[in-house]
C-alpha cells in the first residue's frame, strides 16, 4: 500500500508518512503534518513559507541576489536583461536603467507556457501522430508490394527458362536491395518522427511541471520550442519500383529481360493548422557570414531595397537610382528628372519602384517607365517608407517646421491611420528632420529608427507604444546608438544598422536584444534590407558597397 496514502486517499505528510497533511511547505513543496513542522524549520524558519494545505502553491518564490544575501530579486534589468533587488538598482552599474517587476514577466511567461501547453496537446503533437501513422501503414503494405513485384519478374522468368535463370536472380538481388532501402527510407523518417514525438512529450511533461510550480526562475528562463515543432519534417512517401518488360532476345539478355526503376521519394510539406503564425525554423548564426560585396559607384550610399526577383535597388545622395542583380552587374540606372536626391526607395508588392521627393513633398511611382504621384503632402516633409505585407505603404514624415513627426499609413494614395503619440498624448518620435527609417515585420508592428533620438521605437498595429530600444552595453559602450536603417525579416526579428558603431543589432518582436553583426568588416552602415531568403543586404554610406551578409541557417 502506498504509505502516502489511506484507502480514501487521503493526503499524508511526506516525512512522517503516516499522519494526515495539514501544512504545506510552499519552498520546499512538501506535505507537512503538524507535529512535523517543528522538524521541518529547524534549519532555517525564514527561508520555509508554511501554509495551511489548502493555500499550498501561493506563495512567489523569487531568487535570492548574489550581490545582496539578505534582499530577493525583484525587478529585472530591461537593459541588461537580468533579474536584481531594489538595492542593485542605485548601483552605477544599472544607473539609468529600466526596470520591471519579475511578477509581470512571470504572469507573461506563464500565459506562454499556457499556451504552448494548448498548442502541443491540441496541435502538434496530434500531427506527429498522424505522421507517424501513414509511415507505419507504408511500411506494412511494403511487403505486399514488393512481393507483387517479384512475381511479375518471375513470371517473366518463366518465359526465358533456364538461360535465364542468372538474369532473374540477379533481379531479385536488386529487388531486395531496393526495399532494404525503401524500408531504410520510411524506417529513418519514422524514428526520426517518434524521436521529435519523443522530444515533444519531454517538453510538454517539463511544461506541466514548470506550469504547475510557483518557482520564478524555471518561469523567466523558460525559452519557448514551439517554433521547433511547428514544421514537422517533410512527409514522405516512397513509390514502389515498377518492372519493365521488353521482348525477348538472347543477345541482350540482360539488358532486354527488363530494368527496375529506382525509388523515387516525394516529399510533401506537412502544414500545422496552429493559431500561431507560421514559422520558419531558421536560426542566428553564431558568426555571420560576408558572402557577396556589390560596388554600386556612389560616394554617399544611402538606401539599399531588395525586390522579389532578387535585384538590389539603390540610391545615393545624387539623381541616380541604379539596379543591380545578385552578382553586382549593373542592370538599370533611373535619373530622377528634377530636385535633389531621392530621400528613400522602396519596392512595392508587385515590382515597381518607389521613391520619396522633400523638394515637392511626393511619394512617386515608377511603373513600364513612367513616374506617377502616389502621395502629395501638405504642410509635410517625407523622410522614409516601407511596404508593408498586405501592400499598403507607411510613411514616417516631420513637419515643415521640424517641430513633430508622425507616420501615416496609406492604402493606395489614401490614409487610412496617423501614428504620432503616445497614450499621455506625448510625441513617439523626435521633430527634427534628420533621417528616420521604418518598417514593419510579420507580427504587424510598426517600427521606427529615430537617429535624432537615438532609439527605435515600435508600436502595434493600433497604434499603441510596444516598446523602445536605445541600444545595448555590449554594443554601445563607448560611442552612443546611432540607428540609421531598420529591417525586419522572415521571424520577426527587427535588425538595426548603427552608423559609428558600425554594426547590425538584431532584436526579436519584443524588443529583446539577440546579438550584433561586427564581424563582417561593415563601414558606416546605413540603408539595409532582408530578401525574401532571408538574406540581408547592407549599404555602406562612405565606400558606396553593398554587402549581403548571411546571419541565419
Amino acid at each position: 500500500m502506498d504509505p502516502h496514502s489511506s484507502g480514501q486517499d487521503v493526503p499524508r505528510c511526506d516525512l512522517c508518512e503516516t499522519a494526515i497533511v495539514h501544512s504545506y511547505c510552499d519552498f520546499c513543496h512538501i506535505n507537512l503534518c503538524i507535529p512535523c513542522i517543528g522538524k521541518h524549520i529547524s534549519d532555517g524558519y525564514d527561508k520555509h513559507k508554511i501554509v495551511p494545505f489548502q493555500e499550498r502553491r501561493s506563495t512567489l518564490i523569487y531568487p535570492k541576489c548574489g550581490a545582496h544575501q539578505d534582499k530577493n530579486c525583484e525587478l529585472q534589468c530591461k537593459d541588461c536583461n537580468i533579474v536584481l533587488c531594489s538595492s542593485c538598482t542605485a548601483s552605477k552599474q544599472h544607473h539609468g536603467h529600466n526596470f520591471v517587476e519579475v511578477t509581470e514577466i512571470y504572469k507573461t511567461k506563464k500565459e506562454v507556457i499556457k499556451n504552448d501547453t494548448k498548442e502541443l496537446e491540441n496541435h502538434i503533437s496530434p500531427k506527429y501522430e498522424e505522421i507517424a501513422l501513414d509511415l507505419e501503414k507504408q511500411l506494412a503494405k511494403l511487403d505486399e508490394g514488393y512481393e507483387k513485384l517479384t512475381t511479375t519478374v518471375s513470371k517473366q522468368g518463366e518465359q526465358w527458362h533456364r538461360v535465364i535463370d542468372i538474369v532473374i536472380n540477379k533481379m531479385k538481388s536488386e529487388i531486395d536491395e531496393l526495399k532494404v532501402k525503401h524500408r531504410s527510407v520510411l524506417k529513418t523518417h519514422l524514428d526520426q518522427i517518434k524521436h521529435i514525438q519523443s522530444l515533444i512529450k519531454q517538453t510538454f511533461l517539463a511544461l506541466r511541471e514548470i506550469e504547475k510550480s510557483t518557482d520564478i526562475s524555471p518561469t523567466i528562463e523558460y525559452s519557448s520550442k514551439i517554433r521547433e515543432f511547428q514544421k514537422p519534417p517533410p512527409k514522405v512517401k516512397v513509390s514502389l519500383p515498377t518492372f519493365i518488360q521488353k521482348p525477348i532476345e538472347h543477345e541482350k539478355l540482360y539488358s532486354l529481360f527488363g530494368q527496375i526503376t529506382s525509388l523515387y521519394t516525394a516529399t510533401e510539406k506537412n502544414v500545422l493548422s496552429l493559431n500561431q503564425s507560421k514559422s520558419s525554423v531558421k536560426r542566428l548564426m553564431e558568426r555571420p557570414e560576408l558572402v557577396a560585396t556589390v560596388q554600386t559607384g556612389f560616394e554617399k550610399l544611402r538606401c539599399v531595397s531588395c525586390s522579389n526577383d532578387d535585384k538590389i535597388w539603390t540610391s545615393g545622395m545624387t539623381n541616380d537610382i541604379k539596379c543591380f542583380n545578385a552578382k553586382g552587374a549593373l542592370l538599370q540606372t533611373i535619373k530622377k528628372k528634377t530636385g535633389n536626391f531621392p530621400h528613400d526607395i522602396a519596392i512595392d508588392s508587385v515590382g515597381n519602384l518607389l521613391y520619396l521627393s522633400t523638394e515637392t513633398g511626393t511619394v512617386n511611382k515608377i511603373k513600364n517607365g513612367q513616374t506617377e504621384v502616389l502621395v502629395t503632402l501638405q504642410g509635410w516633409v517625407p523622410l522614409n517608407l516601407c511596404v508593408t505585407p498586405t501592400g499598403d505603404l507607411l510613411v514616417i514624415m516631420c513637419s515643415a517646421d521640424e517641430t513633430q513627426s508622425k507616420v501615416v499609413h496609406y492604402s493606395g494614395s489614401s490614409g487610412i491611420q496617423t501614428i504620432q503619440y503616445d497614450n499621455k498624448d506625448k510625441p513617439l518620435y523626435s521633430g527634427s528632420r534628420r533621417t528616420k527609417s521604418i518598417t514593419e515585420n510579420r507580427n504587424h508592428d510598426i517600427c521606427v529608427a529615430d537617429y535624432e533620438a537615438g532609439a527605435v521605437v515600435v508600436v502595434n498595429h493600433d497604434g499603441k507604444l510596444r516598446w523602445r530600444y536605445t541600444g545595448h552595453p555590449s554594443v554601445n559602450r563607448e560611442k552612443p546608438f546611432e540607428p540609421l536603417g531598420i529591417t525586419a525579416d522572415s521571424l520577426s526579428h527587427i535588425l538595426i544598422s548603427d552608423l559609428k558603431n558600425k554594426s547590425i543589432h538584431i532584436l526579436d518582436h519584443n524588443g529583446q536584444f539577440l546579438c550584433y553583426i561586427n564581424n563582417c568588416d561593415l563601414q558606416y552602415p546605413r540603408g539595409i534590407c532582408v530578401d525574401k531568403n532571408d538574406n540581408l543586404f547592407v549599404g555602406e554610406f562612405i565606400t558606396g558597397k553593398v554587402k549581403k551578409i548571411i546571419y541565419l541557417r
